[in-house]
């Protein structure tokens, strides 16, 4: 098992054991069609088919015939995702061939919470949990499509998961010089007083205070199909600047670039599955650190696009950034252009850790992700870029208010805010995410996780016509 690589299925073998999934509300019909001696055992041993609940039949010399997990009821699977992935590392180690009765869709998701449950991260570097046992590829399943997934949300994870002392906006460049060059993908980088000269002041602004220099980065990769245009927010800390955080909100602050993890995770996706497409990915990588020369609540800055912002708030800098790097974008006038960060905390508290809301102006766009996001349980949720709302991000004595006063409506009116800075294209998405999972759950240990990349990649071939 340790020979295979990283999140994959085994090759089929005589040896394989047998692995039947079966939910509860089935138990009993299956077990009738099963030899008396398997039906004794189960009984005997008070199997019920509970999420994940394991049950090892051994045969007459003492080693397993057969190993039946329960996929709990359909209550169960309603309120959980990947149960098969929280059995993994609880069966004996061994190849295992998956029986069952699923419809493609949750089948797929099974496959994946498999891969997805050898995920784990330690002391600085991610590591496969050590000895786990392996499956072969179901049928049905498009299995080198999952696998790309997996290795993808593995990277997603990393990045969020690594400690702000060792992941600033200069090793979040370097891990993206390392996925262009895994694909042959170009990058170019704007880094430090060069953001000045290149136009890009916001992004400067944000991250002058920090000793590590503020970067823009530029990945492209392809040459034909529709543009696809991904903008990530890369604050690899967020202290507040000088209107400082508690430090309660301050601790998971490592996890601020997760709009960055997720586009990269996403774009991994992308180039892993030849997609006919140019992509571009722009990561505004800052820190937002507290000295002398942070910029201060009411500073008036101009942005690439010439557009006044007020800073009533320095902790509201994910969108200062965000407004460059989509200005940058729309110049090339993208055929989709995604945007995902970890915005708001009003996001949290609308919909919580679990559903990533998302904002457009295009149906069509969103009824593919709605699609996209129920068919691979990749949870998202629209939320209205409510015109009445536009008023409250604007000051007076400039063009836009960084932090509208008052509270309300916090993920909306960031959301208005980067939609002033698009335009000119067809297909715009904003993506609030959290990337975090607070506590444990099946094949998504507490710590980073992508949201809404699975639900993107998935959609995507369609809204582009691939």
């Amino acid at each position: 098992m340790s020979s295979l690589p990283p999140y994959s299925f085994a090759p089929d073998t005589d040896s394989a054991i047998d692995l039947y999934l079966v939910a509860s509300e089935a138990l009993d019909a299956w077990l009738a069609g099963q030899p008396d001696r398997l039906q004794s055992w189960l009984r005997a041993t008070g199997f019920a088919a509970k999420p994940a609940e394991i049950a090892l039949v051994p045969d007459g010399n003492g080693a397993v015939a057969c190993a039946i997990v329960g996929h709990g009821s359909e209550r169960d699977r309603q309120r959980g995702r990947f149960l098969l992935g929280a059995a993994r590392a609880r069966l004996p180690l061994a190849t295992y061939r998956l029986r069952h009765s699923l419809p493609p869709e949750e089948l797929a998701e099974s496959a994946l919470g498999w891969l997805l449950a050898a995920y784990s991260y330690r002391s600085g570097t991610s590591a496969l949990k050590d000895k786990l046992p392996s499956l072969v590829a179901p049928d049905d399943v498009d299995a080198a499509q999952l696998q790309i997934i997996a290795q993808a949300e593995a990277l997603t994870r990393d990045l969020i998961n690594t400690p702000a002392n060792q992941m600033g906006p200069q090793e979040l460049e370097e891990a993206t010089r390392a996925l262009a060059a895994r694909f042959g993908a170009d990058l170019t980088v704007i880094a430090g007083d060069t953001l000045l000269a290149q136009n890009l002041p916001l992004i400067h602004t944000v991250g002058r205070a920090s000793d590590r220099p503020p970067r823009l980065l530029d990945l492209r990769w392809g040459e034909t199909g529709p543009k696809l245009t991904l903008v990530g927010k890369g604050v690899c800390f967020d202290t507040g600047g000088l209107n400082l955080k508690p430090g309660a909100s301050m601790g998971l602050m490592k996890k601020d670039m997760g709009g960055a993890a997720t586009v990269l995770g996403l774009a991994q996706m992308v180039m892993a599955s030849g997609w006919d497409v140019r992509l571009r990915v722009l990561i505004p990588a800052v820190e937002n650190a507290v000295a002398g020369n942070a910029m201060r609540p009411g500073d008036v800055l101009t942005s690439r696009k010439g557009l006044t912002v007020e800073v009533n708030n320095t902790d509201a800098e994910g969108r200062l950034v965000l407004a460059d790097a989509l200005a940058l974008a729309c110049e090339e006038t993208p055929d989709a252009l995604i945007c995902m960060a970890t915005l708001t905390g009003a996001a949290r508290v609308a919909l919580g850790a679990d559903i990533a809301p998302f904002y457009t102006h295009d149906d069509a766009l969103a009824d593919a992700l709605a699609q996209a996001s129920r068919r691979v349980r990749d949870p998202l949720w629209r939320m209205p870029l409510h015109p009445a709302y536009q008023s409250q991000i604007e000051p007076g004595i400039a063009d836009l208010d960084n932090a509208p006063s008052g509270g309300m409506a916090g993920s909306i009116t960031a959301a208005l805010f980067l939609d002033r800075f698009v335009e000119g294209v067809p297909r715009f998405a904003h993506f609030d995410i959290y990337g975090h999972q607070p506590s444990a759950a099946p094949a998504r240990p507490k710590g980073g996780v992508g949201q809404g990349a699975r639900a993107l990649f998935a959609a995507l071939p369609g809204v582009l016509s691939l």
